[in-house]
Order: structure tokens, then C-alpha cells, then sequence
């Protein structure tokens, strides 16, 4: 296999996505996801990697599940 060959995973096979992938796969803007991250820091679907943030897909989506507006 070539080094420069890029592997991909799905995006509904993922543990982790970046705020830009978690807006396309939920369907929800980069602003408002920017903003749970913001107000929520401490929330359990979220993966801090240094700097970097990450949202865990299935504690999302149980997030999601629980809350009928945000």
C-alpha cells in the first residue's frame, strides 16, 4: 500500500468527528454545534484532544434523543 493512500471511515462508523463532520452527519450548523461546545464544556459527548474538540457520534445522538430543541 502506498504511504500517501489516505484510509476513510464513514462518517456513521465514527467515534469521533469534528465539528465540521458532526454538521453534516446531524444536520445542524457549525455555529450552533460550536455553541453547545461552548456552553457545555464539561458535557460527556464531547473528546478533548489538546486544543482540539471532538464530539463522540453515539453520546450525540443520545443528547439528541433526550432534548426536543436546541
Amino acid at each position: 500500500m502506498n504511504d500517501t493512500t489516505k484510509k476513510t471511515v464513514r462518517l456513521a462508523e465514527q467515534y469521533a468527528m469534528t465539528v465540521e463532520e458532526a454538521a453534516i452527519y446531524f444536520r445542524i450548523g457549525e455555529n450552533k454545534l460550536r455553541w453547545l461546545i461552548q456552553n457545555n464544556p464539561d458535557a460527556a459527548y464531547l473528546l478533548r484532544i489538546g486544543n482540539r474538540v471532538l464530539i463522540k457520534r453515539h453520546l450525540f445522538e443520545l443528547y439528541l434523543d433526550e432534548v426536543s430543541e436546541i
